[in-house]
């Protein structure tokens, strides 16, 4: 599928012609393309092009070998790929709230609690009560969870780091940037190229739970 109108067009050739830019360049051209809204009124126009059925292909597979490399390291652990998804973002951004954790992953709070429960009952996250608002919980990751988001980390970075040898030093800021042209406009870019950044919490002590 491809944005509607020629200017829409043009914005996104912009963006990848610029595939080395980061930061709020970055942000601004993710900022000119189309929204969800008018992909999927693309979507149901019957003059459309056709359907792009070998990039949709193309990134099933990739997806598919990519997760692939995380689904072996968790089965260890007798984790998915839920789990993966929350511990990831609970590592990478320390005190991280679960509003926050709600918003990036979108998904209820019921799904949310089943899986963060099972992560804090086995230490691989804690919930601290934030002040001055006690009742405020703030996600921290354990060492055990650090180094299991470490080691899938490890593995994945391996597949990235083989296709940009083979490919050539272009590739790494180019998939960058079609990635997160991917991303809905709808989407606030939070922290797409950098973690959020947040005082470091001392993770000893008894957890209070998820809430």
């Amino acid at each position: 599928m491809e944005p509607r109108g020629q200017e829409i067009e043009t914005r996104g050739q912009d963006v990848a012609a610029r595939p080395a830019e980061t930061g709020e360049g970055l942000v601004r051209g993710i900022a000119a393309l189309a929204s969800a809204s008018e992909l999927d009124a693309r979507a149901r126009d019957p003059a459309a092009a056709p359907p792009l059925y070998e990039l949709i292909e193309l990134m099933f597979f990739a997806y598919r070998d990519f997760v692939g490399d995380a689904d072996r390291l968790l089965a260890g652990d007798r984790f998915g790929r839920a789990h993966h998804r929350v511990l990831y973002f609970v590592a990478r951004r320390p005190g991280l709230t679960i509003a926050e954790l709600l918003e990036i992953l979108r998904i209820t709070k019921q799904s949310l609690n089943r899986v963060l429960n099972d992560l804090v009952d086995r230490a691989y996250v804690v919930a601290r009560s934030a002040a001055p608002d006690r009742r405020r919980r703030l996600l921290f990751s354990t060492a055990r969870g650090d180094a299991l988001i470490a080691a899938i980390a490890a593995a994945q970075s391996a597949r990235f780091e083989r296709v940009f040898a083979t490919l050539g030093e272009t590739a790494r800021p180019g998939a960058m940037a079609f990635l997160a042209a991917m991303i809905d406009r709808s989407d606030p870019p939070l922290d797409i190229v950098a973690p959020l950044s947040r005082p470091h919490v001392e993770r000893t002590g008894e957890p209070d739970g998820p809430r």
